[in-house]
């Protein structure tokens, strides 16, 4: 397939990258500088600003898919606000593009922990993440409420698990819908090569389209 992957060079995106370049896509990868990405089999670099919906469209013009795993990064000062920018801009350029289908890595405090109760609302979630995440958190939260309302795109929206880091990859997952997956007592986990191959699997054998899910480690 031929994918465009908004945010190559990010910390899920770069393990997006490798595992889509693994298994023999071609991908565009809609980066700022494209110095930061060297030179690879299957790899062409698109620049274009993620905030511009029109180069956005330019860049993923012709993709089978585009994986969207933007993030303005947790030190911005206007965090939520440019989060909800370029989420907004990127919705409005694959549509313009052509493209239908969009995946989108977005947060874990929207998955809920009771009927009716979100993570992000929870005493313990602003007790264990650091304030500068907080805002980012919420427009994550905001993008899945507006995805919801998308008639356009076939959208497919991953929460990643409570706890996200550079831990041994299993080569497994298991999946879950829209609550938060627990380790016994505790949120669970994944290794950010794990979350890459939950995402590629589902560009690649669509399950949940036009739905959010998450995974953790099997």
């Amino acid at each position: 397939m031929h994918i465009a992957l908004i945010g190559a060079t990010g910390f899920v995106g770069a393990a997006v990258l490798a595992t889509l370049l693994q298994r023999g896509h071609q991908v565009t990868a809609v980066v700022r500088d494209a110095a930061r990405l060297p030179a690879q089999p299957g790899l062409t670099v698109a620049v274009a600003d993620a905030y511009d919906s029109h180069a956005v469209a330019r860049a993923v013009e012709g993709a089978d898919a585009v994986i969207s795993a933007f993030n303005p990064g947790w030190n911005d000062p206007a965090l939520y606000d440019n989060f909800t920018r370029g989420f907004d801009a990127i919705v409005r350029g694959v549509e313009a593009s052509g493209v239908r289908r969009l995946l989108v890595v977005g947060g874990a405090g929207s998955l809920f922990v009771a009927p009716g109760v979100q993570l992000i609302d929870t005493p313990q979630f602003l007790d264990h993440v650091p304030p500068n995440v907080v805002p980012g958190a919420r427009a994550a939260r905001d993008a899945l409420t507006a995805l919801r309302a998308n008639t356009v795109l076939d959208w497919t929206y991953l929460s990643p698990p409570a706890m996200l880091g550079q831990r041994e990859p299993t080569g497994a997952y298991r999946l879950g819908g829209d609550d938060l997956l627990m380790d016994g007592a505790q949120p669970a986990g994944i290794a950010v090569a794990d979350l890459a191959l939950a995402i590629v699997d589902e560009i690649e054998q669509p399950r949940h389209v036009r739905a959010r899910f998450t995974v953790a480690t099997r």
